[in-house]
């Protein structure tokens, strides 16, 4: 069970807890000056009711009117004071407020890519959600909660410091009521927290599901599985709504609550002040005072309290615990992986739906890969050739049947060996040299038995321009090849001409670099992979945008050196490449040679045909 505790009124998790005073931490000299500004700030309210009380028994009620005015002027005084603390306060928040979302960026940025490490989960697009929308949302509230509830916190407190040096016996019967209003606050505060908890996880749940069905639309439809990835989609957004509604009306209470230490207490002051005129009791200038700190500081100070800890304290506890399990603050457990002392491909029963009510894309598929073959996959559009593409890497799970590489099952591989390369290739902000060896072993660690996930960069890409699981550690993502290395994967791939257009291996790439056309990047991605110790290529298209014969050139270069190359082919020269194709029609699955499937298969007769009578790209 997740430990919690109470913190500003609200629940948070300890995890939630250490999170934020770990950032907190190293900015506590401007949490020190803001503490003095926001005193200086508050002295309005310390002094409101003690001012009004002097004026009006010293001046304006014993007919001495200048005594009166000078009561007021110094309350006025004390509000410019409070104006000029208020613009002093700004550049402390600053200097609190956003060194701490850079924080959390790095917390979830850091999670997420040790979640792939130890536990060798797939690259989740939701996770970039997660990153852009929670974080930002933390690093807003932050900010909000130190303006709006440090003055209101000081205002409270100063308040109730006037109220009692002016009329202790109305503190004597405004604090238990107070104190009551606050502790039934407290109480709801747990029932809020879950209910926002709730609604945070059924949001991601939204995310999560509306990235899953962009990612697979193509063989969504190509199924026929659009009703039930609606029904997922509408299942997700009715849970969400189910969720908001629980904590509207759970955030109704508070109402009621708060009238309990607000309007309670100034109702019990004018029914009693009879009583308390009395002589000996209150005069007439402390009654009035004691009402204006009623009036004037406690109720909105308490209102804006509650209010505050209610939508905003709520909400930042609930993501920062969110963001705490997320980057697993405190915690890591590696997650050791197996080494095949092969990398025969071998595949059983794959079957997989995108659903439990859709039809499978891949069904029952049954077949070997030896080590350093040469397959291509082919097939009409939507009939699963991207989905085995990611089958295979592992990115997504199969229902039934089973994936081995070297006799070991590819969920429980050491990734280092195994690139999927999608369409879209991702080029990053660097020199030419930095982007190509991203993924190049560093000899002292290349054999570690722990893999990376790269997510997926927007487009289909990745940080590495290929969705690859890599063995290292977190904090070597590249490293220095040697010339050599890098002369023999620009000769391989053919990029010696677009080396010499930009000048070298040190010329910068990405933002205010030069304009790439999607085929250099491409080329640049297929070299990355091709330095890196990859031993099992997937291609999905990944060489649409080159000429025929870069793309030929390519893949040869993977195909030699005892790698095992798997193509998903857009051309027809790249399956006469092929040692065998796999035939996929979206109802069985044929492998064999091209002239093999060219007698035997119509359906792959008409594709070889519209192959033919297509222009060259």
């Amino acid at each position: 069970m997740t430990e919690t505790r109470m913190t500003g009124g609200r629940m948070m998790s300890l995890a939630g807890w250490r999170l934020l005073t770990r950032e907190l931490a190293p900015r506590r000299r401007a949490l020190a000056f803001l503490a003095l500004w926001s005193v200086l700030e508050s002295l309005p309210s310390l002094l409101s009711g003690l001012a009004m009380a002097a004026a009006l028994d010293q001046g304006f009620l014993a007919g001495n009117a200048a005594a009166g005015l000078a009561w007021l002027g110094v309350l006025g005084v004390a509000m410019v004071l409070q104006s000029l603390a208020t613009r002093n306060t700004f550049p402390w928040l600053a200097q609190i407020v956003e060194p701490i979302r850079d924080g959390l960026v790095r917390v979830v940025v850091e999670g997420a890519l040790r979640q792939a490490v130890e536990h060798d989960e797939r690259a989740d697009g939701s996770v970039v959600s997660r990153l852009g929308r929670q974080t930002e949302t933390v690093r807003n509230l932050i900010a909000a909660l130190l303006r709006t509830l440090r003055p209101t916190l000081a205002s409270l407190v100063l308040a109730l410091v006037g109220l009692v040096a002016l009329a202790p016996i109305v503190a004597a019967l405004v604090a238990p009521l107070v104190a009551a209003s606050l502790g039934l606050f407290a109480w709801l505060t747990r029932a809020l927290a879950a209910r926002q908890r709730a609604s945070v996880l059924a949001g991601e749940r939204v995310a999560q599901v509306s990235t899953d069905l962009f990612e697979g639309l193509r063989d969504v439809v190509a199924a026929g599985a659009t009703g039930s990835a609606r029904e997922s989609a509408d299942r997700a957004l009715v849970a969400e709504a189910r969720a908001r509604q629980a904590l509207a009306r759970t955030s109704s209470l508070r109402t009621l609550i708060m009238f309990l230490g607000t309007g309670v207490p100034v109702l019990l002051i004018l029914l009693l002040s009879p009583w308390l005129l009395r002589p000996g009791r209150l005069t007439p200038g402390e009654l009035v005072g004691a009402t204006t700190y009623l009036v004037g500081t406690l109720d909105p100070a308490l209102r804006s309290l509650t209010g505050t800890i209610a939508a905003w304290g709520r909400q930042l506890g609930v993501l920062l615990h969110r963001i705490a399990e997320t980057g697993a603050v405190g915690e890591a457990t590696p997650h050791r992986k197996l080494r095949p002392t092969t990398f025969d491909l071998t595949i059983e029963g794959l079957t997989f739906a995108y659903g439990a009510a859709a039809e499978p894309v891949i069904d029952n598929l049954t077949m070997r890969v030896p080590a350093g073959r040469h397959l291509a996959v082919v097939g009409p559009s939507g009939t699963g050739k991207s989905t085995l593409a990611r089958l295979l890497a592992g990115l997504l799970t199969p229902q039934s049947g089973e994936i081995r590489l070297g006799g070991v099952p590819v969920a429980d591989v050491s990734r280092s060996r195994v690139a999927l390369i999608p369409q879209e290739a991702y080029v990053f902000t660097g020199t030419l040299r930095e982007n190509l060896t991203y993924l190049h072993p560093e000899p002292a660690t290349a054999d570690l038995e722990q893999s990376t996930i790269f997510p997926a960069a927007p487009g289909g890409g990745s940080p590495g321009g290929a969705i690859y699981r890599w063995s290292t550690t977190l904090d070597v993502l590249h490293t220095d090849a040697t010339r050599g290395d890098l002369d023999e994967a620009v000769a391989a791939l053919g990029l010696a001409e677009l080396v010499d257009r930009l000048g070298g291996y040190e010329a910068r790439l990405g933002v205010g670099g030069p304009v790439l056309s999607a085929g250099e990047r491409q080329l640049i991605a297929l070299a990355r992979v091709y330095l890196s110790p990859a031993k099992v290529i997937v291609l999905d298209e990944a060489t649409c945008h080159l000429d025929p014969a870069t793309e030929a050139l390519a893949e040869e270069a993977f195909a030699t050196g005892g790698r095992t190359l798997i193509v998903i082919a857009h051309r027809i020269t790249s399956a006469r490449r092929a040692d065998r194709i796999l035939l996929l029609d979206g109802r069985s699955a044929q492998l064999r040679t091209h002239d093999d499937l060219l007698a035997r298969s119509p359906r792959y007769a008409g594709l070889v045909a519209n192959w033919d009578y297509q222009p060259a790209r």
